[in-house]
């Protein structure tokens, strides 16, 4: 049984015993309503439905009538069924994006609830409380954030995601695959950004050999040796920012993390095997 049936149930048998105590004079309705767990007032409600209709006038028509808004099965099957032919794998909000842009008209919370409902997809637990993270810039264009990720985008070929995008907006500036990171990918990130979007206030990173010279490992950067990279940014008037600590890194790493599980899955759906179309996608 369903709480919200065994709450019913509860309430059904505790009128019985307020009303006839109330009936009686042995309870006030201030006390039948309390012993219910609702207002005098709401009890009075109760009693009038109850004198008209009995006890089937309380109950609640929302667990016994299907509403008029209940999608229809075979909406519910053609959509499972489409996921599980084309998508099978793909998470939530990924799946949504696409039966959105195929001319799906649901919300995403019913989409998500119906492949659940199905089996397809999983119940995620709750989540905990997140470390603080660190502030975004107050305005697009002050800070740009670069980074890498190592993955299999296809099948059998591992390949560097080199992301340059905007700290205030996440927006996506540059974003390319390459053998390896390194500091041509970097300076063709920065390149692509000062073309489309002119010069920027400041650059954040991690510590990379390329980015920085780190006299030990695990420590501080040496700003007094910087690298080709690194004397390219003084001369554009561009500040270098080195991340220390992995939240300071987060908002990168559940960038990657997104990416990481949508575009395998994307590129797989469009047939892409090489770098080159992967690039074009």
């Amino acid at each position: 049984m369903k709480r919200t049936e065994w709450l019913q149930e509860t309430r059904k048998m505790r009128f019985e015993k307020a009303y006839e105590g109330c009936k009686s004079g042995r309870l006030t309705h201030v006390e039948a309503a309390l012993l219910l767990g609702v207002c005098d007032r709401t009890f009075r409600r109760y009693m009038g439905k109850y004198d008209e209709g009995g006890l089937d006038a309380l109950l609640d028509k929302r667990l016994t009538q299907a509403s008029h808004r209940c999608a229809p099965v075979n909406e519910v099957m053609r959509l499972t069924e489409q996921y599980r032919s084309r998508y099978a794998g793909w998470n939530a909000k990924h799946f949504y994006t696409w039966y959105r842009s195929d001319g799906g008209t649901r919300s995403y919370t019913w989409v998500k609830n119906r492949l659940q409902d199905a089996g397809l997809i999983k119940r995620a637990k709750k989540r905990g409380s997140h470390r603080k993270r660190r502030e975004r810039s107050p305005l697009p264009g002050m800070m740009i954030h670069q980074d890498g990720s190592t993955h299999e985008w296809v099948v059998n070929q591992k390949w560097d995601l080199i992301v340059t995008m905007d700290d205030a907006t996440n927006e996506h500036y540059s974003m390319f695959f390459v053998a390896e990171e390194g500091t041509v990918s970097s300076f063709r990130g920065v390149q692509e950004v000062v073309e489309k979007r002119g010069l920027f206030s400041s650059f954040y990173s991690d510590r990379g050999s390329h980015y920085w010279h780190t006299p030990e490992a695990g420590g501080k950067v040496d700003k007094n040796n910087p690298t080709q990279f690194g004397q390219a940014m003084k001369r554009l008037g561009i500040e270098m920012i080195a991340a220390y600590s992995p939240q300071a890194r987060g908002r990168s790493e559940r960038m990657f993390r997104t990416h990481q599980e949508r575009l395998p899955k994307e590129m797989a759906l469009a047939g892409i095997i090489d770098m080159e179309a992967a690039n074009q996608y």
